[in-house]
């Protein structure tokens, strides 16, 4: 299975920070540490890794990013998923967010549908927040990200 995704990045205050988005529904709406996410989606058949990933940013978000992308490269999450990634640097408000829904049968075994936001909420996190917000599965793709400017400022 292969999902692709964006990792939105801005400097404030010569601070480095990712933008990360929290799933909705019923589940999640009580978890915060390691919950958090990059916006993400399963790649459709034959679809450009990078198209997916921008529409995911989309559905998820409301935003259309566009810009200069740096390709990050392909992560194995827990359970064999792999997630193709890049980085853009770009700003954005999460007061902006407007995500897609999803359908599910809420409360369980009652029969009645609900639906509810795939992203509650969005927000922008340092290094040591981001590292305690995101899901584990998903720390090594924050890691490589963080050390990958350190190599950089150090250049």
């Amino acid at each position: 299975m292969l999902s692709a995704g964006i990792l939105l990045f801005r400097r404030r205050e010569g601070v480095l920070e990712v933008f990360l988005v929290h799933p909705g529904g019923p589940f999640w709406v009580r978890k915060d540490l390691g919950a958090w996410s990059l916006p993400k989606g399963l790649v459709e058949a034959g679809e450009d890794l990078l198209v997916a990933a921008r529409r995911e940013v989309k559905e998820e978000t409301g935003l259309d990013v566009a810009g200069r992308f740096h390709d990050l490269g392909e992560f194995r999450l827990p359970g064999g998923k792999r997630l193709h990634v890049w980085t853009i640097e770009k700003d954005y408000d999460p007061a902006n967010l407007k995500s897609n829904l999803f359908e599910m049968v809420w409360p369980p075994k009652s029969g009645q549908a609900r639906r509810f936001p795939e992203v509650d909420r969005g927000a922008w996190f340092d290094r040591a927040e981001a590292l305690k917000k995101v899901h584990k599965g998903q720390r090594t793709i924050l890691e490589s990200f963080f050390a990958g400017f350190a190599v950089q400022e150090k250049a």
